[in-house]
C-alpha cells in the first residue's frame, strides 16, 4: 500500500496504527496507515498517490484536537516532523513557520524581538501552529484579540492534486494552479451565496467554514482557516504578531448569582479587557473539595470571573519597561473596573498588580486538570459538550441549561470557559461502570445540541466541528450553506480524499457513541500503544514524536 516514491515513515503495523487511533478527544479510530512525511515534498508525493488511488487522508499535527479531526480509519498523515525555528520578520511583524511548529516555538521566537503571537489556547505548549490554524483555534484573550483566522496573512498549501503554492491576504491567486484557477472561476458566484447566509450573533465560531469571514473579504485565506484539513494540506504558515503589553493586572470577582456574573463579564469586555474566564460553580467545588492547597476563592460562590487587563502599547520614543503612563493607566482601569464589579453585585474582588499576585489569582483556573486526572480510574473526564458559544446576551441561560442536562442525563460536570465571548467547556465526569452510560452520554450531546441551536449559537466556538459535531451540523447551518460549503470542497478537493466526513458528513459516517476511547468494552489497545498514550495523555506530551515514544516504550 505505501507509494512508492515517499520517502517518509509508512507504518501498517498494530502498535504503530494504535497510537494514531486516539486524540485529546473522547473518540477512538484506528486507521489502516500512518504516514509521516519526510518534508514538504513528501506531502505532496503522497498526495499525488492518494489522489490517484482515491485513498482518504487526514492530516494531524500534535493530536490535541477535541473535536477527532485528526482521526481517520484510512491513512493518517503526521506532520508534526514539519517544524523547526520559526522565522520572525521585525520590520513587518510577521512570523513563519512550519505546521508542526508549536505555538509556543512560535511565541518564544518572537519573543526575541519584544513580539509575541496573541492567539493563547491552552494547549499552547503543544499544539502546532498548523493545526490551530486548520480549527481556527483561540483560547482566553480572544477577548481581545480574536481567533488565529485574524492573524493568518498567508498559508503555504498543498492540494489534494499533490500542487503547492502561496495563499496570502490582499495578493492575486496564483492560477497556474489548477485548484487555485478552478476556485477563481468560482470565487465571485461563492461570495454572493455566502452573503446569503445568516451568521449568527456569536463572537467566536469555528463551525462550518469561514464563510461570514469570506463574505466581506473574498478572500479564500478566511475559508482555508478554520477548514480543518478538508480543503487543501498547510507547508507554511505566516502570521502577524502583536507588541508584548508592558504590563498586565488580573482581577478575581466571585458573585453568588450567574446573572449578575454576566452582567460583570460585559463590564470585563467594555473595559477593554484581555481576558475573562468564567469559572461555573461545578469548577469551583471540584478544586475545593480535591484540591491540596487553599485558594483565592469563595468556595460558595456561584460563579467566578478571573478577568485580565494589558496596559496600553509603550508610548512612542519611551523605553520599554520605564512607561510609567502607561502602569499607572493600567492600575487607574483596574481599580475603575473593581468599583464597577462591586455595583454590578460581586461579593468579592481579589486584585493582583504584580506577576506573583497574578499568578496566586490564576492558579484556580489551572487546579482542576491535575484534580480530574487523579479521580478514581474507573470515572473518565469527556470533553463530548465541550465547545458551544452562544451571544454573550444567553450566556446564563446556557450555563443553565448545561447545569440542567447534565442532572437530567444523571452526570456531574465541571463547566468553566471565556465568559467574554460566551464560549464553555463542560468535562463530563462519567462513571464507565454504570449501566447505559453510553445511551446517556448521546442524550446529553442532543440535548445540550438543541440547546445551542435554540439560543442562536454554534457548537463549536475554537475547537472546530471534526467528526464529533459534523453529523449534527443541519441544525446550525441552513441546506443552503451546506450545499455551499460542498461545493467549495468539491472545487479544491475534486475526489474527496481530504478528510471526508468532516465539515460535510460522509455517506457511511461512523457512530461515535460507539467508538469512545474510554469505554471498557472497546477491543484492547497493545501494551506498547496503551503505554504511549497513556504517557501522552498524563503528561501533555502531544508534541512528541508518537513513533519516538513507541520505539523507546519497554
Amino acid at each position: 500500500m505505501q507509494p512508492v516514491d515517499f520517502r517518509g515513515q509508512w507504518r501498517e503495523d498494530p502498535d504503530a496504527v494504535a497510537v494514531y487511533g486516539e486524540c485529546a478527544g473522547i473518540m477512538r479510530i484506528t486507521p489502516r496507515a500512518v504516514a509521516v512525511p519526510a518534508d514538504a515534498a513528501d506531502v505532496q508525493a503522497l498526495l499525488r498517490w492518494a489522489s490517484k488511488h482515491e485513498v482518504p487522508v487526514a492530516m494531524r499535527g500534535s493530536g490535541s484536537c477535541m473535536s477527532g479531526a485528526c482521526l481517520s480509519d484510512s491513512v493518517v498523515v503526521d506532520l508534526s516532523l514539519l517544524r523547526g525555528t520559526p522565522t520572525i520578520d521585525p520590520s513587518r511583524m510577521l512570523a513563519i513557520a512550519a505546521p508542526g511548529t508549536t505555538r509556543a516555538s512560535v511565541d518564544h521566537a518572537a519573543g526575541q524581538h519584544g513580539m509575541r503571537f496573541p492567539i493563547d489556547p491552552s494547549s499552547g505548549a503543544f499544539c502546532s501552529v498548523g493545526g490551530m490554524v486548520a480549527t481556527n483555534a483561540s483560547g482566553a484573550r480572544s477577548l481581545k484579540f480574536g481567533s488565529t483566522r485574524r492573524w493568518v496573512t498567508g498559508l503555504e498549501c498543498i492540494f489534494a492534486d499533490g500542487s503547492r503554492t502561496w495563499v496570502r491576504r490582499g495578493a492575486d491567486l496564483d492560477c497556474r494552479n489548477e485548484a487555485l484557477a478552478r476556485f477563481a472561476d468560482n470565487s465571485a458566484r461563492f461570495q454572493e451565496r455566502a452573503a446569503e447566509q445568516p451568521t449568527p450573533a456569536v463572537r467566536k465560531n469555528s463551525s462550518g467554514l469561514g464563510l461570514s469571514a469570506f463574505a466581506r473579504s473574498g478572500e479564500l485565506i478566511d475559508l482555508l482557516c478554520g477548514s480543518e484539513g478538508t480543503l487543501c494540506a498547510f507547508s507554511g504558515v505566516e502570521l502577524a504578531l502583536a507588541e508584548v503589553p508592558e504590563s498586565t493586572a488580573s482581577l478575581l470577582a466571585s458573585w453568588s448569582s450567574l446573572d449578575d456574573a454576566v452582567r460583570g463579564a460585559a463590564l470585563a469586555r467594555e473595559a477593554g479587557a484581555s481576558a475573562c474566564e468564567l469559572l461555573d460553580r461545578t469548577f469551583v467545588r471540584i478544586v475545593a473539595e480535591h484540591g491540596d492547597r487553599a485558594l483565592p476563592v469563595d468556595v460558595n460562590a456561584d460563579t467566578v470571573l478571573l478577568i485580565e487587563m494589558e496596559s496600553p502599547a509603550p508610548a512612542s520614543g519611551t523605553t520599554h519597561g520605564h512607561d510609567e503612563s502607561a502602569r499607572r493607566s493600567l492600575e487607574a482601569g483596574v481599580a475603575a473596573l473593581k468599583r464597577a464589579l462591586y455595583a454590578a453585585g460581586a461579593s468579592q474582588v481579589l486584585v493582583g498588580l504584580d506577576p506573583e499576585s497574578e499568578e496566586s489569582l490564576w492558579a484556580i483556573r489551572h487546579a482542576a486538570s491535575p484534580i480530574l486526572a487523579r479521580l478514581d480510574p474507573a470515572i473518565a473526564s469527556m470533553q463530548v459538550i465541550e465547545d458551544g458559544a452562544v451571544p454573550p446576551s444567553h450566556l446564563a441561560e446556557y450555563v443553565r441549561g448545561v447545569r440542567g442536562a447534565l442532572v437530567s442525563a444523571g452526570f456531574r460536570g465541571v463547566i468553566f470557559g471565556h465568559a467574554g465571548d460566551a464560549n464553555v467547556h463542560v468535562n463530563v465526569l462519567v462513571d464507565v461502570r454504570e449501566p447505559a452510560w453510553r445511551e446517556r452520554l448521546a442524550r446529553l450531546f442532543g440535548d445540550v445540541t438543541e440547546l445551542t441551536a435554540r439560543l442562536g449559537g454554534t457548537p463549536t466556538g475554537e475547537h472546530g466541528d471534526g467528526r464529533l459535531r459534523t453529523p449534527v451540523l443541519e441544525r446550525f447551518w441552513s441546506a443552503a450553506a451546506l450545499d455551499l460549503i460542498r461545493d467549495i470542497k468539491a472545487t479544491l478537493d475534486p475526489r474527496g480524499i481530504l478528510n471526508p466526513g468532516v465539515k460535510t458528513p460522509a455517506p457511511a459516517d461512523f457512530d461515535v457513541w460507539h467508538a469512545i476511547k474510554y469505554d471498557p468494552g472497546l477491543a484492547t489497545v497493545p501494551a506498547k500503544a496503551r503505554l504511549v498514550l497513556d504517557r501522552v495523555e498524563r503528561e501533555r506530551a502531544y508534541d512528541r514524536s508518537r513513533l519516538e515514544m513507541l520505539a523507546a516504550a519497554l
